[in-house]
């Protein structure tokens, strides 16, 4: 483990921001895909929301399954199941006509799903315990990186091959991540004394640890949060610039500003974090996002949209970093790498809830009430975290 944590740690940062590039380069476009290719016209933010979030909700349930599996035949064969078949799912979406074919592509494609995880897991179960904090960190930054990179290749691609084109780079780009991880990733497998504790026993001695739960309930609200407007945004850049011909280009950037400034701010917040402690730079992540969710709503033009967009980010880049470390800090030595996949299942569920909320509220009172809603969830939480842990002494990383 001493001698191939950095060379995993390195291999596995490519193949997470080529799979996530991949897939941030065509799935935030599936409304317009919707609409354009597939001939949705009432209803399309639902089905937008109910196409992304069914995916995400198949691979939730499908986690256990795989995670019993990776602990039998190791996380880099898993890593390397999910790298394939996410790719042969954005391969089909080109073969896609209608919205039921659709639909069932999303389902193979959360039956397949779990690169993310097992990347973090295998971070986790094959860095040494001092450097663990260090290593997540790095790891956390591959998928903002790739979702920069992704939305702007996706917007640029399309304009020359069209959305259907976009879906066979996917396809491909997600096929060489699971290449890296294949030809790269040393797997060091250590045998475990006794019966690994199930889902159940892990919930039960979460459960007894007030502060982690906090925890996993703030992850189920920013993951939510953050995935609200998933498939709201393009529609939304439709509106404000008027020109659906543009409308990919457009949405790209937009995407794309929120990972610019997470990549720009992920580093330093995490510095600041151990300053001046991690539950003050969630609060100032919490009440930054949430302010700049509901300045979004008074803006009309996209140009500034885009900025608000970035100077949202700058904020919501201290949210998660924050959250990981505490989970490191709150959980028992020997609970950590369980504590980190029970927080992988909280995200898991916002992202389900929140497109599907999304998709649903977007329709109903208007993609801009979406941004307010937002707001004020995210300064609510910020007012509850600070009350919280006002009253807790501050645990700060070490190592």
């Amino acid at each position: 483990m001493e001698r191939y944590w950095k060379r995993n740690l390195y291999m596995l940062w490519l193949g997470l921001f080529f799979n996530h590039m991949a897939f941030t380069l065509s799935v935030p476009f599936f409304p317009l895909f919707l609409h354009n290719d597939l001939g949705v016209q009432s209803g399309l933010e639902a089905w937008s929301g109910f196409s992304i979030s069914i995916s995400f909700l198949i691979s939730g349930l499908c986690a256990p399954f795989w995670g019993s599996l990776a602990d039998k035949f190791g996380k880099k064969p898993m890593l390397i199941r999910s790298g394939i078949g996410l790719g042969l799912a954005h391969l089909a979406n080109y073969f896609v006509y209608d919205l039921c074919t659709f639909l069932l592509v999303r389902v193979f494609q959360g039956l397949m799903a779990g690169f993310s995880p097992a990347s973090i897991a295998l971070v986790g179960t094959n860095t040494p315990e001092k450097h663990v904090g260090y290593a997540l960190g790095v790891i956390s930054t591959s998928t903002a990186a790739g979702g920069i990179l992704g939305p702007l290749a996706g917007g640029l691609m399309s304009q020359w091959i069209g959305l259907r084109g976009c879906f066979i780079a996917s396809g491909l780009i997600t096929l060489f991540s699971a290449m890296i991880v294949m030809v790269g990733v040393i797997e060091v497998r250590e045998r475990q004394a006794g019966t690994r504790p199930s889902v159940l026993d892990d919930l039960k001695q979460a459960a007894v640890n007030t502060r982690l739960m906090r925890i996993y309930g703030l992850i189920l609200l920013v993951s939510t949060s953050a995935m609200i407007l998933e498939p709201l945004l393009a529609i939304y850049v439709v509106e404000l610039g008027g020109s659906i011909n543009h409308a990919l280009l457009s949405s790209g950037i937009v995407f794309s500003a929120v990972g610019i400034a997470t990549v720009i701010m992920g580093p330093r917040w995490g510095r600041i974090g151990g300053r001046i402690g991690y539950e003050k730079t969630l609060f100032i992540g919490l009440l930054g996002g949430g302010i700049g969710n509901i300045l979004q709503l008074g803006v009309h033009h996209l140009v500034g949209f885009g900025i608000l967009r970035f100077s949202y980010g700058l904020f919501f880049a201290a949210v998660y970093p924050a959250l990981n470390a505490l989970i490191i800090n709150y959980a028992d030595d020997e609970f950590r790498g369980r504590a980190v996949s029970l927080s992988q299942t909280a995200s898991q569920f916002g992202i389900v809830i929140g497109p599907l909320a999304g998709g649903i509220l977007g329709g109903w009172i208007g993609i801009q009430f979406i941004f307010l809603l937002t707001g004020l969830t995210l300064i609510g939480a910020a007012w509850t975290i600070k009350a919280i842990f006002s009253k807790q002494p501050d645990r700060t990383l070490t190592g």
